[in-house]
């Protein structure tokens, strides 16, 4: 059943919607959460948790020709606030290292303007990402998106460990570089 279909169950408000998006996309879910989460079953309760928000935002939302992209969302949301909530007294390694990674390229949301800015931030990015090549493009969004681990990437794409550090270093200096173009300064630099 293709995304539009999937989609058309959820306005009509049949249940089967559910049961359709678990069976094309629930492994995938599965994989986001527990990236973040390194716990399958908290990743599987999130999953959960991304069905029933998902009806509830469809409608008002129709995401039919992006429905992956609307659920990868939600449950990357769904995921943090769960790690968050489940850490909130400790600092772990993980979160820290990517949040010090990014925060070099980044600016951070401080100012109603900011937050203002935050969909052409989005569009900078993306557009930053469509000039990659397929590779460098992959190797970002395992690493900041899906919170793949060096060690996962290297595995994935048969590189050296060395290879993706540099690929992610270069990648992070050239993000930043672009968004300082485009006017986005972080005042850190």
């Amino acid at each position: 059943m293709d995304d539009s279909e999937i989609v058309e169950l959820y306005l009509k408000r049949d249940e089967s919607a559910i049961s359709n998006t678990q069976e094309k996309y629930g492994q995938k879910l599965r994989l986001i959460a527990n990236g973040i989460l390194n716990d399958m079953k908290i990743a599987e309760e999130c999953e959960n948790d991304t069905y029933l928000s998902a009806w509830n935002l469809i409608p008002p939302n129709e995401p039919r020709t992006y429905l992956f992209a609307f659920l990868g969302r939600i449950i990357r949301h769904i995921s943090i606030d769960r790690y968050r909530k489940n850490n909130s007294l400790k600092r772990t390694a993980a979160f820290c290292e990517l949040t010090q990674e990014m925060e070099q390229c980044i600016p951070s949301n401080n100012s109603v303007e900011d937050s203002f800015d935050a969909n052409l931030l989005s569009k900078a990015i993306n557009d930053f990402l469509g000039s990659l090549s397929q590779e460098q493009c992959n190797v970002f969004v395992r690493r900041y998106w899906f919170f793949d681990s060096i060690n996962e990437i290297c595995s994935r794409y048969g590189m050296s460990h060395s290879k993706v550090k540099t690929m992610l270093f270069r990648l992070r200096k050239s993000l930043r570089e672009y968004l300082e173009k485009e006017g986005y300064i972080n005042e850190k630099f």
